[in-house]
């Protein structure tokens, strides 16, 4: 509402002291309901909230919208006031139908209110200029109240200086921001009082009527629990239990606008970056500032190539000029949006930033139509943002979705890496007959491969290319050991030597890794198709145990004393160490002679070799 408007229609004062009145919902959920009761205004009167009022806070609440939150608090409090100043509180009507609320942005609840004020004769409080008129024009007493007073300071924005990068707000913590720039930044404490909950309200109260009425300001995202608001350059996330186990505010915004020439990019990678990349992932972890370089790279795509640029954001906070259009989701959708890019035909779009299984789909179909793409995505190193990939794209089709990775962190360029397919044997294989298509990761100012992305049976594999060449194909088995042993050592070693995996696992997962009688071993074994041979992590001897060794069926037994039941017992043989098992409670071991380990103490009884036995002391 325009502020000329306000000035030529507004309501008239009423003067004489007011003694019923109803409010609206805009007077409850900007406050000024209270106002009036904390002024003394109200002292000695009745107020009356429509049933319909409650029902629309408690269906905006139920919906995980914050004004509804807000609403239900600000009846809270007077109600904890009214003793104070003497009010008389009375709820009237019925709970609105669900019909009520589907027309609600009709005017219908609105109509209902008047109603309950004329039936009532009483004041009518809102901040809702089109329902005053109307009330007043029926001969209904009015006391109407500006809903936002423009151009005011926000409570926040005392807690932002030049260089706040990110603000930290949640009740009974001291407030504290990260200050600095991408690569030097601190997180300080500002002053020592924890905040409570009745200030952080206020806060979230103050942004709330700002995404409503303020012209650069809105809801990005709402549900139950969590709300998202883009209010000019700050991106604000506010969330509630249950989904937060308190309330928090957490302020997001750039803190330098920079130009691709202040990156000092080579020559050879700027000429690449105007004629030859058309698929680029700016990849880093966050806070690292890819957000910073996506921008002055989508103002050098405008300026410099006279390009048409869009973005699809969610929320759209990217620091661009006005000539860049920045797209949202469409009905909560960027399949949608991408519908209608394809429509106005950019030159390049700008994803930021790549998350869903749905955004990696997106980017793929607009860069397989033509567009050049440029996709923020969050990455530890720059060959995990490749393989975010694998699994959502097809292998062969990756080298023309992503030609080019852009690795930034600390606010710099660390590593840029160009992708390419080309057909061949993969590196440390020698059959010819293994050649196979395969996408080459290459260090882009050097031309060196790194890594190989190519298809190893059924899986898609990503190989480091190193000076040793180590054969791929003893690597891919390590690996596949390692997932099958995960379970009893998250942090074991495998070794490969010659035709059997040597295994380095912690001392006590060495007896769940054997399993009763050697059983789980020898599964292993036939599922991986290699003798498996296991080995402790640390070797410790302990104290040494006596015990005796015999047969018993299918079976050799190493007996001890019943007393040391539940210990692990480390066996070695002429000091090198054999295997451990856990000790049964009647004192025994048993091994099955059928396994490979039994097998061998079989051969080293019969070869009278002595064995002896360790527990930790």
């Amino acid at each position: 509402m325009e502020v000329g408007i306000l000035k030529k229609y507004r309501p008239r004062e009423i003067e004489e002291k007011i003694k019923k009145v109803v409010p609206d919902t805009s007077a409850i959920i900007h406050g000024k309901l209270t106002e009036l009761v904390e002024s003394g205004e109200l002292d000695g009167a009745e107020i009356i909230f429509p049933e319909i009022v409650i029902g629309e806070l408690q269906a905006q609440a139920s919906r995980g919208k914050e004004i509804g939150f807000i609403g239900l608090d600000e009846i809270r409090k007077i109600k904890e006031m009214a003793k104070e100043h003497r009010l008389k509180i009375k709820f009237v009507g019925e709970r609105p139908s669900y019909e009520d609320i589907l027309l609600a942005k009709s005017g219908r609840i609105d109509a209902l209110i008047q109603d309950v004020a004329k039936k009532e004769k009483a004041v009518l409080v809102t901040s809702d200029l089109p329902q005053a008129l109307v009330a007043e024009a029926e001969g209904i007493g009015v006391k109407y109240f500006e809903p936002y007073p423009r151009e005011r300071k926000l409570k926040l924005e005392n807690f932002l200086t030049e260089d706040t990068m990110s603000l930290h707000l949640k009740e009974g913590v001291v407030p504290m921001a990260k200050r600095g720039v991408p690569g030097k930044m601190k997180l300080v404490k500002l002053g020592n009082k924890p905040l409570d909950k009745e200030e952080l309200e206020g806060i979230i109260k103050e942004i709330m009527d700002a995404s409503r009425y303020e012209e650069d300001a809105f809801v990005e995202y709402g549900e139950h629990g969590a709300t998202v608001v883009q209010l000019r350059d700050l991106r604000i996330a506010i969330t509630r239990p249950p989904f937060s186990d308190g309330l928090e505010v957490t302020v997001v915004r750039p803190t330098v606008k920079l130009t691709l020439d202040d990156y000092r990019l080579s020559e050879r990678l700027k000429k690449r970056l105007y004629e030859k990349a058309e698929g680029i992932l700016v990849a880093g972890p966050p806070g690292s500032g890819k957000s910073t370089f996506t921008a002055s790279l989508a103002e050098f795509y405008m300026k410099e190539k006279q390009a048409v640029v869009k973005t699809l954001e969610s929320p759209k906070d990217l620091q661009l000029p006005r000539e860049i259009t920045q797209y949202g989701p469409l009905n909560g959708s960027f399949v949608k949006t991408a519908d209608i890019l394809l429509l106005v035909r950019p030159d390049y779009s700008i994803f930021d930033e790549i998350r869903k299984p749905s955004d990696f789909s997106v980017f793929t179909e607009l860069r397989l139509a033509g567009i050049g793409m440029i996709g923020v995505i969050h990455a530890t190193d720059p060959i995990s943002a490749v393989q975010r990939f694998i699994g959502k794209v097809e292998l062969g089709l990756i080298p023309h979705v992503v030609d080019t990775i852009i690795f930034i962190k600390d606010g710099e360029i660390k590593k840029v890496y160009s992708l390419s397919l080309t057909v061949r044997v993969p590196s440390g294989m020698t059959d010819s007959d293994l050649a196979r298509p395969l996408v080459e990761v290459r260090d882009f100012e050097t031309g060196k491969i790194e890594y190989e992305i190519y298809t190893y049976g059924e899986e898609n594999v990503v190989i480091p290319v190193t000076e040793e060449k180590t054969n791929p194909v003893i690597e891919l088995a390590k690996e596949r050991i390692k997932q099958e042993i995960r379970r009893f050592d998250p942090g074991a070693e495998v070794n490969i030597i010659g035709e059997k995996a040597v295994i380095k696992i912690r001392n006590e997962a060495i007896p769940k890794i054997i399993g009763k009688q050697g059983k789980t071993i020898a599964s292993l074994e036939r599922k991986l198709g290699i003798q498996l041979e296991v080995e402790p992590a640390v070797t410790t001897l302990g104290k040494e145990v006596k015990f005796q060794i015999g047969e018993s069926g299918a079976y050799v037994v190493l007996v001890f004393q019943k007393k040391l039941s539940g210990n692990t017992a480390d066996i070695y043989v002429n000091g090198d160490y054999l295997f451990s098992a856990t000790i049964g409670r009647n004192g025994q071991i048993k091994v099955s002679k059928n396994s490979e380990l039994g097998k061998k103490l079989i051969s080293l009884i019969a070869a009278k070799k002595k064995l002896r036995a360790f527990i930790s002391s």
